[in-house]
């Protein structure tokens, strides 16, 4: 079975210095029917115009993964980290207890586009943490990459959850095949560009829920960059 959401059909908050787009329901945007898939419980598509960003403020009991699209965004936290992400980083901030953390674009010219996704941890009350990592182009293009998963295989930032995340680049002919194991569901969201996923045409800002699927099969991408959610 297959549920297609496109991009126009998502929420959609403009604050001037943000301008963010909510596949799930997200503060004032409310939708009973977009409430999270499986664990996956936020996926903000942020905009953060130049010399803003987000103050400080508190986490708890998330498990919160930034991919970075374009431009570079300062993150600070309580636990001591700080870094600058820019595209092809991946950070896992385990929120746990409480962690508080703030997220800026401090270039002067050139916006800040990034994912914030949001995946509920299989218990709640960790210690928090926090985890960065770089997946080049080569290491994406034509393929899934494995980025975030429970075990941390193949190099993937580890997530309190039974769930793995993959990001992948396609362009004309490159293609890649995805197993799941039976039972589990697969979320797909498209960050820029056009591609097929199942034979299903997809563009940027457009999510496929597939359940009681098992291969798949992306191709025909055209400047494609995608992020595919194999969860239970």
């Amino acid at each position: 079975m297959i549920e297609i959401r496109r991009s126009n059909e998502r929420g959609y908050a403009d604050h001037g210095w943000l301008k963010s787009f909510h596949s799930f329901s997200f503060a004032d945007y409310h939708n009973p029917h977009h409430m999270g898939f499986g664990a996956l419980r936020v996926i903000n598509e942020d905009r953060v115009a130049p010399g803003t960003g987000f103050g400080t403020h508190g986490h708890r009991d998330m498990e919160i993964v930034t991919y970075v699209l374009e431009g570079a965004l300062a993150h600070r936290d309580s636990l001591g980290n700080g870094s600058v992400m820019s595209p092809g980083d991946v950070q896992r901030m385990s929120a746990g207890t409480g962690v508080q953390h703030s997220e800026f674009n401090h270039e002067k010219a050139g916006q800040t586009h990034f994912l914030q996704i949001w995946i509920e941890p299989q218990a709640r009350g960790i210690a928090p943490g926090y985890e960065q990592t770089h997946f080049d182009e080569a290491a994406r293009r034509g393929r899934l990459a494995l980025i975030a998963s429970r075990d941390a295989r193949e190099g993937s930032v580890t997530i309190h959850q039974d769930a793995s995340v993959y990001a992948g680049l396609f362009d004309g002919d490159e293609r890649a095949r995805l197993e799941i194991a039976e039972g589990r569901r697969l979320y797909v969201h498209v960050a820029r560009g056009t591609l097929r996923v199942n034979g299903q045409p997809l563009a940027a800002g457009d999510a496929a829920k597939f359940t009681g699927e098992t291969s798949f099969e992306f191709d025909q991408g055209e400047k494609s960059e995608v992020l595919a959610f194999d969860l239970a």
